[in-house]
């Protein structure tokens, strides 16, 4: 996987690589598994031999460019034809698999295209290779990444999970899934806190200073979701420096380019990284394959099989290029099982069966013979373009854009007793399946309904409607001093908690570029700073109330025709205006910056539900204000006292009530991100 003088080479001499990367290992074989089958079958091309060619890629297009050119010249020579029409022409090779890199793919296609030879990869998901025009002959058993990333959007939407970070490897798989991941979050209002691509080339100086900036500006943005399109070496290098950096637990949504890897799962201390959830591909077994693999590695501890290699190695062409895998010399089958017993090998598999069936097709094949002795590369797209095939029962067919579309499986990371399982939780075609209730998040417990600042709101609710007492009974010059104040106290607290959650949503609504330095003032411990401010500031106006004037006892003499009423009086209007209107500036506050939030069908929007609990309390109050100010009587105490309860009622009916629903009947969507699902916020963090 690391080529060792590439940027050394003063000459165009062999680029030599070195490390060996297993899964490209256990790819090899499975397409030499499938030939050997192929050639042993005598119903699929009988009479035909499949001869291959086998090369490394190196993870290095310049190391693929070279046996491709190798492909392409005239059978029999070492040299390509330069010609106007090739519609004769017979180069070396009727059809290539792979490679299994996108970057890759986009080099050789290109080459392979201008020939029209079937190019079959069994890993490559960019979305450029779509293009038909552009790479008419190119083909894969794998689906696009434009069906991946929107499995992934589908899956933070179900769990409401919008303030996210996205990182990619600076490929081409990584640039484009993180392109296509962006063109469609804005679709399922998914806010994007952090977008950034990792280096790929760790040997680079400047690699560990921009892993070591892509983790602080992650921390920085208070983003709880990571979303990591990498292959294994860019991601496990990420991981390194997340642990080592001290980076808090995140949900970490990956895919099947590092989540299978034992590289990444082997790195130390890798449990502490938080909750690992992904996709794969939704790919069968390849029944034998595994013992076939067995036998091989003991048939090379074998002299005998030796000896044969190294014969058939000497009578192979001069013009070949040295494509033996030293460092599969030394290798067991016990260094291979971890990756054999979860390695996708069906895509390569049948990447190989549908050049076998294509060839099958042209070449005029029966279940007895194949009548047609030869036949060109180009000959064979038609019948690859048009026709199903089936292997090991289960029909396959290439799509318009030239691909399969098998579907994913969710993979959840399950840690037991320092043991990995990848444990199945869901599976992505063409809807999306999540089995909740075997996902074990980091999180311990999952104003998400409850916390401390809706606990808090609750107690002064609980408060207001407790002041009713206060109006009940014989009046006093004392209680007639604190009935306004409890009542204007109680709502404030109330309100005050309003006020942070409706700065929260402006902040990410309005100024999502502010977000991220702004949000930690508003939620988390810092919050209740706001709400002391708040109250302080009712308590000024309190005092003020004092000073200028409460209300005060009176006799009425006026209203009974026998008996004397005492009721309380309003000696300042200004005063009473002060303690009530710092309420009403508050609520109008929280109004304006909620009531534009727009809300997804069928969801519990907090923005929706601050709106209406703000619009109910203005309409009460008018109303009290309108008859309060007229009212001399025993009355007053009445209108006060229904004012108090309709407030509080309304209040919890609107706001309170839909989250106390989730709590006692949908308690799988009690999470802390699911109530701003339909706002691009980051959720709510008042669950401490």
């Amino acid at each position: 996987m690391d080529t060792i003088n590439l940027t050394a080479r003063s000459e165009p001499t062999l680029v030599v690589c070195e490390r060996l990367f297993v899964d490209g290992l256990i790819w090899a074989l499975g397409m030499k598994f499938a030939i050997d089958q192929i050639n042993n079958s005598t119903s699929l091309l009988p009479g035909v031999k499949l001869g291959y060619d086998m090369y490394d890629t190196c993870f290095e297009p310049l190391v693929a460019l070279q046996p491709s050119l190798l492909f392409l010249t005239q059978n029999g020579t070492t040299g390509i034809g330069v010609l106007c029409n090739y519609t004769d022409y017979q180069p070396r090779v009727t059809a290539v698999i792979g490679p299994h890199q996108s970057d890759l793919c986009l080099v050789t296609a290109k080459l392979f295209s201008s020939f029209l030879i079937p190019q079959v990869s069994y890993r490559a998901s960019s979305e450029k290779l779509s293009n038909i025009e552009l790479y008419p002959s190119f083909y894969r058993t794998v689906p696009s990444d434009k069906n991946l990333v929107e499995a992934v959007a589908l899956l933070l939407d179900k769990f409401g999970w919008n303030w996210i970070a996205t990182v990619g490897s600076d490929d081409e798989y990584g640039r484009g899934a993180v392109g296509l991941f962006l063109s469609i979050a804005g679709n399922h209002s998914i806010c994007i806190a952090f977008e950034g691509l990792i280096p790929t080339d760790l040997a680079d100086p400047k690699a560990k200073n921009q892993l070591e900036d892509t983790i602080k500006l992650i921390n920085k943005t208070k983003a709880n979701i990571i979303v990591l399109f990498a292959f294994t070496q860019p991601a496990q290098a990420l991981l390194e420096h997340s642990i080592r950096m001290g980076l808090s637990k995140k949900v970490w949504i990956g895919t099947e380019a590092w989540m299978l890897s034992d590289i990444a799962a082997s790195i130390p201390n890798i449990q502490s990284i938080g909750t690992v959830l992904g996709f794969i591909l939704k790919a069968g077994t390849v029944p034998g394959f595994q013992k076939y693999v067995a036998d091989l590695f003991t048939s090379v501890q074998q002299d005998k099989f030796c000896q044969e290699s190294r014969e058939f190695n000497r009578l192979m062409n001069s013009d070949m290029l040295d494509a033996r895998c030293k460092h599969c010399d030394n290798i067991s089958l016990h260094d291979v099982s971890s990756t054999l017993s979860h390695s996708q090998i069906q895509p390569v598999y049948v990447a190989v069966y549908s050049v076998a069936y294509a060839l099958h097709r042209a070449l005029g094949c029966t279940h007895q013979a194949c009548p047609r002795a030869s036949i060109r590369s180009w000959q064979l797209l038609h019948f690859m373009n048009t026709l199903p095939f089936k292997v090991n029962g289960q029909s396959f067919r290439f799509d318009q854009s030239h691909g399969t579309n098998t579907g994913y499986k969710l993979i959840f990371w399950s840690w037991k007793n320092g043991t990995l399982t990848y444990l199945p939780v869901g599976s992505y075609e063409e809807s999306l399946y999540v089995n909740k209730s075997q996902i074990q998040f980091h999180t311990a417990d999952q104003k998400a309904s409850g916390g401390k600042l809706t606990l808090f709101a609750l107690f002064t609710l609980m408060l207001l409607v407790l002041s009713c007492c206060l109006y009940i009974g014989k009046p006093s010059n004392h209680l007639c001093m604190i009935q306004q104040i409890v009542c204007a106290l109680c709502l404030n607290g109330c309100f005050s908690t309003f006020f942070i959650k409706s700065l929260e949503i402006t902040l990410v609504t309005e100024f999502p570029r502010c977000a991220p330095t702004f949000l930690y003032w508003v939620t988390q411990r810092r919050a209740w700073l706001l709400v002391t401010l708040c109250l302080l500031t009712e308590c000024l106006f309190c005092f003020c109330y004092l000073h200028l004037g409460p209300d005060y006892l009176v006799p009425d003499y006026k209203s009974l025709p026998t008996e004397v009423l005492l009721v309380c009086n309003t000696e300042s209007w200004v005063a009473f205006a002060l303690m009530h209107g710092y309420n009403g500036c508050l609520a109008f506050v929280c109004f304006l910056c909620t009531f534009m939030v727009q809300t997804a069908g069928k969801k519990y929007n907090i923005a929706r539900g601050i709106t209406f609990a703000i619009l109910i309390y203005f309409i009460i109050w008018i109303f009290f204000i309108a008859i309060f100010a007229t009212l001399k009587t025993v009355l007053r105490s009445v209108t006060q006292i229904g004012t108090i309860l309709a407030t509080s009622l309304g209040i919890l009916g609107t706001y309170y009530i839909p989250k106390c629903y989730i709590i006692l009947f949908k308690p799988d969507l009690n999470t802390v991100d699911y109530f701003h699902n339909s706002i691009k916020e980051e959720p709510e963090e008042d669950s401490q």
